[in-house]
């Protein structure tokens, strides 16, 4: 079970994470291109403290490959005015175990993303979990996010007290059995509340609870009324 003092830590790492070079806040640009960009060129003409990274994705209309890069600016306006994630208190009540069912071959279910304007992208889902909370049974969709397991899920805080589009969580712990733990605690707000230049995938109607989940992190706290999608 995690302590009072192993989730400050996460809060901790979490804090370092987005404020890094190349961490949420950092990033500037995403730019899709048709052909390969020319990384060389895009690093020549960035600032000092700017990274330039390349980035691939299928075409959400032909599914061909995309190419891109992505710029990271360690001055960027988001740092700058970055001031702490709100967060709700450390609660082991909303530390939980389910069941995963994993699928014999790769299957994928459609999640909308944010900037795609209501298209969605196949994503490959390895299993269910499932779980009863508040006496409603849930079956969740959680993607293989690089070999981790993510789930992106909505709740009745969203828009009021958390993220609007709402929040992601990583799960944890899967034992030979199929037990995993959702410590909701660890709930974050996704790359997109920290960078207008990311595109989050969106909860599926499956991953949408019925009940407020007031655990982890709410929003992200700026200085001086600054907005990521005017910066």
């Amino acid at each position: 079970m995690p302590s009072p003092e192993d989730h400050a830590r996460w809060q901790a790492d979490r804090r370092a994470a987005v404020t890094s070079p190349t961490g949420n806040l950092a990033l500037v640009e995403t730019r899709w291109t048709v052909a390969e960009p020319d990384l060389d060129a895009a690093r020549a003409e960035a600032a000092p403290t700017a990274t330039v990274t390349p980035i691939q994705r299928r075409s959400i209309d032909t599914g061909a490959a995309e190419h891109g890069l992505r710029v990271w600016d360690a001055a960027s306006p988001a740092i700058a005015a970055f001031e702490a994630i709100d967060t709700y208190p450390f609660d082991p009540a909303w530390v939980l175990e389910a069941r995963f069912t994993p699928v014999s071959a790769e299957r994928t279910v459609p999640f909308e993303h944010i900037r795609d304007n209501g298209g969605t992208r196949e994503l490959v889902v390895p299993g269910d979990i499932e779980f009863t909370l508040d006496g409603t049974d849930y079956r969740l969709a959680a993607f293989d996010d690089g070999g981790r397991l993510l789930l992106v899920f909505a709740d009745q805080t969203n828009g009021t007290e958390t993220y609007g589009s709402g929040r992601f969580l990583f799960v944890e712990h899967q034992d030979d059995e199929g037990t995993v733990v959702l410590d909701f605690n660890r709930a974050f707000v996704p790359p997109c509340g920290f960078s207008a230049q990311y595109n989050c995938p969106l909860p599926p109607a499956a991953n949408r609870f019925a009940l407020p989940i007031r655990a982890g992190e709410k929003n992200v706290v700026f200085r001086d009324g600054f907005d990521i999608y005017a910066a």
